[in-house]
This record gives structure tokens, C-alpha cells and sequence, in this order.
């Protein structure tokens, strides 16, 4: 066996550190729902160690709190899977590495924890780069309405994060 992860995650994590090595940049990734899958990606692919300079898997609210610095007024207002919880954690992410830029997720892989507001399916993107005024929020939440199960979120998800690590 090669590889434990499917073809299109694959090419996409090589399409990542091929990219951000010919531009000389290090990435960082926060990772909630997604468990350090996009982490793993990357690893898959040899030379990964030029671009790959630290993933923080931030499961719990706990974790987010003291890995990355998310505040926890922030989780209890706003919620964990929120815009401003994952802005902060692409924050925490770059603060807390060298990195040029860092990708954040946070979502609801379900099968439970979805809610009316918040179904199964929903992930919460932010990126935040190194130099950039912080002010400036760059997030976005997705609903991925054809993912049926808890796998099919995930990889989604890692596949969504993955593009936002481009140059």
C-alpha cells in the first residue's frame, strides 16, 4: 500500500508544496474537524519539510483556547464553529509558528452535533498571513450540503483548506 488517502488529496497536497516552495513560503494549518488530515496530506509528499512548518490540531475548545489563544468569551458567544473562532485561530496559528501564512478549519463533521443554525456539513475556512493587517478578516463559512457522511466532510474540507494554502 502506498497511501492511505485518496488520489485528489493527494495531487492537491502536491500541487501545495510544489507552489509555496517555488515561492519560498512556510504554511501552518489549525485543525479542528478535519483531525490533522490536511496535515497528513502534506506529509504525504515528499519534500513536505521546506513547506510544512507546523499544524496544530485544536479538537477541542479547550485546546483552542491553549494552543492558538482563541478566547474562550469568543467560543461561548460566537460558538466554536463560527467565523470569528476560526479567524482567530489562523491568528493563533501564525502567531504560534514561523509560518508565511496559516489555514484554519473548525466544522461540524457530524454524524451529531449539527444544529438548525449549524447543520452537519458545515466548516468554517480562515486565512491569515504573515504581514497582513489582522483587522482584516478572511473567512468564510461553507455548508457542504452533498457530503453525507462524516469521511465525505472531512475530505471536503481538507480539499477546501488545501486550495487556500495556494500562492
Amino acid at each position: 500500500m502506498d497511501t492511505l488517502l485518496p488520489p485528489d488529496l493527494l495531487a492537491l497536497a502536491a500541487r501545495v508544496i510544489a507552489e509555496n516552495k517555488a515561492a519560498g513560503r512556510k504554511v501552518a494549518l489549525a485543525e479542528s474537524c478535519t483531525g490533522g488530515l490536511v496535515s497528513a496530506a502534506l506529509t504525504e509528499i515528499a519534500g513536505s519539510s521546506a513547506v510544512l512548518e507546523r499544524g496544530f490540531v485544536t479538537y477541542s475548545n479547550e485546546a483552542k483556547h491553549e494552543m492558538l489563544g482563541v478566547s474562550t468569551d469568543l467560543i461561548d458567544t460566537f460558538g466554536a464553529v463560527s467565523v470569528a473562532v476560526a479567524w482567530s485561530m489562523a491568528q493563533g496559528a501564525l502567531k504560534n509558528s514561523r509560518a508565511d501564512v496559516a489555514v484554519a478549519i473548525t466544522g461540524v463533521a457530524g454524524p451529531d452535533g449539527g444544529s438548525e443554525q449549524k447543520p452537519v456539513g458545515t466548516v468554517v475556512f480562515a486565512k491569515a498571513e504573515r504581514g497582513e493587517n489582522p483587522e482584516v478578516v478572511n473567512a468564510e463559512l461553507k455548508v457542504f450540503e452533498t457530503a453525507k457522511t462524516r469521511p465525505e466532510v472531512r475530505l471536503q474540507a481538507a480539499l477546501v483548506a488545501l486550495e487556500l494554502l495556494l500562492p
